[in-house]
């Protein structure tokens, strides 16, 4: 069945985020995998979304990161451990931080957690709290 119209929402918030340490169990890892967080984004419509992400800290001040596209009927993963502003890393490791998705088009946001920190992994995906678009 094809989807023929735009499903989701414009805001979407993630409240609890954490990339964990890399560990010598990643470097050991005959699999490849290495702990990480993505947002993965879903994009039903038919125009391109731009995402623009506010990241908000414990005891540091909020980092944004503007203009991810995401194109019309695509999805998108976006490797957390891999976001950068000006050649630098947005999340450091092992900091707890919460994510606001913002998007000019409807779309659907889940977040998952790859932990290899222990011999037997761990996958957490939750989907994320969707904000009322009414303005």
């Amino acid at each position: 069945m094809k989807i023929n119209k735009s499903l989701g929402k414009k805001c979407w918030v993630v409240p609890d985020g954490y990339i964990p340490q890399v560990t010598e169990n990643d470097s050991n890892n005959l699999n490849g995998y290495i702990s990480h967080e993505c947002a993965c984004i879903l994009n039903t419509g038919s125009k391109d979304a731009r995402i623009d992400l506010s990241i908000y800290f414990e005891d540091a001040e909020p980092k944004f990161v503007e203009g991810i596209i995401v194109p019309a009927q695509r999805s998108c993963h976006l490797r957390m451990d891999q976001l950068q502003i000006d050649s630098q890393l947005v999340i450091e490791r092992a900091t707890p931080y919460s994510l606001i998705v913002n998007s000019s088009e409807l779309v659907v946001v889940q977040m998952s957690r790859l932990d290899t920190t222990q011999n037997n992994m761990a996958f957490l995906s939750t989907m994320c709290f969707p904000v009322n678009d009414e303005e």
